[in-house]
């Protein structure tokens, strides 16, 4: 019997999803994180790295959506809905992070460190590592748009409808974000 209930649950269709979790059903909820899951985590990596709050941000997002999930009007598809919580738990981890550098700078200042020794301990040497530092170092309205739109593979409407941006503004940024990935890749690219 089981087994039959969560076959059923594989093949609902997202609505379906979303009126059981409403009503309270816990299988209908850890179905939408089946489903969802990664391409949150995608997201989330392409923002911040893979770093330890990259898994609690991935958790909040699903008890965000799980504690407003009577809120949700179905006006966009679900992972879209997901993914734009993801992308806004994420641009405010980047505030996070930029407060916490500022305030380590100021103290390495205080203390006398060199910084030219800091910078030389932070070497890169995968490919991989190169890349994903190159795109951290983009701003976050460009980081986003390349995310979603090269990373996560949404299409510049679905990106545009995610950020709540004209679909002008996508592309723009899209092209920008790629220019500005060039210029932080150049010094490595005959080795990428």
């Amino acid at each position: 019997m089981y087994l039959a209930r969560d076959y059923r649950i594989n093949h609902l269709d997202e609505s379906e999803l979303i009126e059981r979790c409403r009503n309270g059903e816990q299988q209908a909820f850890s179905e939408i994180i089946r489903r969802y899951k990664g391409k949150i985590a995608s997201t989330i990596f392409g923002m911040l790295g893979r770093c330890d709050e990259a898994d609690d941000i991935g958790q909040e997002v699903f008890i965000r959506f799980y504690k407003s999930v009577n809120n949700f009007r179905g006006e966009s598809a679900l992972g879209t809905y997901l993914t734009r919580i993801a992308i806004n738990l994420s641009l405010n981890e980047i505030k996070r992070r930029k407060l916490r550098s500022f305030l380590s700078f100021e103290k390495l200042i205080e203390e006398g460190k060199d910084i030219m020794d800091i910078d030389a301990k932070s070497s890169l040497d995968e490919n991989k590592e190169i890349i994903q530092k190159a795109i951290q170092k983009l701003s976050s309205k460009y980081r986003s748009v390349l995310v979603l739109r090269l990373i996560d593979d949404y299409s510049t409407e679905e990106t545009a409808k995610i950020l709540n941006l004209p679909v002008g503004t996508v592309l723009s940024r899209l092209a920008r974000a790629q220019i500005k990935l060039r210029e932080y890749l150049k010094p490595y690219l005959s080795e990428i």
